[in-house]
């Protein structure tokens, strides 16, 4: 089973890939609309839009990929992402931003549960799922970087204004893995008898469950402070252009895939639970010194710049560590209906996380910008240690 997953890993990845760009370019828009007047206000708000389908839609997207079949769910998510990615370019009104984050949404929480449950079904024990999910969550890094770099590029260049025909380059990659996904014979995982809705949740409410997905939340909480707002707090409060203010978020993502890869190949060799704990002490020690350097020397000191996008190295194998200790456990059956829940409490966290630093922006309140997310980390921090001792094993 492994030598099979092994061929489906790049249809996997470039999956990953596309989401990651079309879910991380949020970053680019708030950007580029708030220079057109778009309220942060507004712009906070948008990445509703892109959070909420995708935790309403979660738990419905399994009775539709049940039905429908795992290739034949997700190559309809990527089409409707290649079509609508198309038609983006073309609109100008801030509506259609609203609706193509909607959409992208939908798409992304019926294309992480086919991922989940394609890795899952495939494989069994803890750590080997720990390696596949941080060797295919890497390329979600690969896509910030990429999609950051790019559009980076193209609007600090004399063609700016058309800098929303990048998202053309997203279509082409969809059709390449849509035609991967044509070729490959993918096992699918068979249905058992039919319950409520409230029944197979109840499978699920136990407390180490619960605060493990309290956990994923605060960790997207993390995650979502850095990816979306990253490049505004660069140029609005450490004062540098669009261009370098994205690659900020594109070094970030560089060390996120650093991380991730790096974890891949040494995880089996360490207690994930003391390698977990370890990252959440870096992601601190690193953020203590950014304070520090705002304290003992200046609020928008350039150091700064360049601390940040370390953070990456630690925070990004936070979140396929500790999914893959629970995955691990959940029957084969339930796999896609765990996996939606995953997919809510991510989306959750990433939308409140979005909408408090939507009124750090609104407010003036950059300074406070290193301590909101140190404070965050904290409470990770907090409820990790709970999880690990509900769960009274090692990762």
């Amino acid at each position: 089973m492994t030598a099979k997953l092994s061929k489906i890993s790049l249809p996997l990845k470039l999956t990953f890939l596309i989401f990651s760009m079309v879910l991380n370019c949020m970053g680019i828009v708030i950007l580029q609309l708030s220079e057109a007047n778009i309220t942060y206000e507004k712009l906070g708000f948008l990445e509703s839009f892109k959070d909420l389908p995708i935790a309403f839609i979660s738990l419905f997207a399994v009775n539709f990929i049940s039905k429908t079949g795992t290739k034949k769910a997700l190559i309809s998510a990527l089409v409707i992402v290649g079509i609508s990615s198309c038609f983006l370019p073309f609109i100008e009104d801030f509506w259609f931003y609203k609706v193509w984050f909607a959409i992208i949404g939908t798409c992304f929480a019926v294309g992480k549960i086919c991922v989940f449950g394609i890795i899952r079904n495939n494989i069994s024990d803890e750590k080997s799922l720990a390696k596949m999910m941080n060797s295919v969550e890497a390329s979600f890094m690969v896509g910030i970087f990429v999609v950051n770099t790019g559009f980076g590029w193209l609007i600090s260049s004399r063609y700016s204004e058309y800098w929303k025909f990048g998202f053309l380059s997203i279509s082409v990659l969809c059709a390449v893995t849509i035609f991967l996904f044509s070729k490959l014979n993918i096992s699918e995982t068979q249905k058992t008898d039919s319950k409520s809705l409230i029944s197979e949740l109840s499978v699920f409410a136990k407390p180490a469950t619960v605060i493990f997905l309290f956990v994923i939340f605060f960790i997207v909480f993390v995650e979502q402070g850095f990816n979306s707002w990253l490049p505004s707090f660069y140029k609005n409060h450490l004062n540098v252009n669009s261009f370098f203010a994205l690659q900020a978020t594109s070094f970030l993502a560089l060390f996120s895939y650093a991380g991730r890869t790096l974890t891949a190949n040494i995880i089996q060799r360490f207690s994930l639970s003391r390698y977990y704990i370890l990252c959440l002490f870096l992601i601190i020690a690193v953020l203590m010194i950014i304070l520090g350097i705002q304290y003992f020397d200046s609020v928008n000191s350039r150091i700064i710049l360049f601390l940040f996008p370390v953070i990456g190295l630690f925070l990004a194998p936070l979140y396929p560590v500790v999914n893959s200790k629970m995955i691990a456990q959940i029957d084969k059956e339930k796999i896609n209906l765990f996996t939606s829940l995953i997919v809510i409490f991510s989306s959750l966290g990433s939308s409140v996380s979005s909408i408090i630093m939507a009124v750090l922006f609104e407010k003036r309140l950059l300074n406070y910008y290193p301590m909101y997310i140190l404070m965050a980390v904290c409470v990770l921090f907090t409820v990790s240690l709970i999880y690990f001792r509900l769960t009274a094993k090692k990762l």
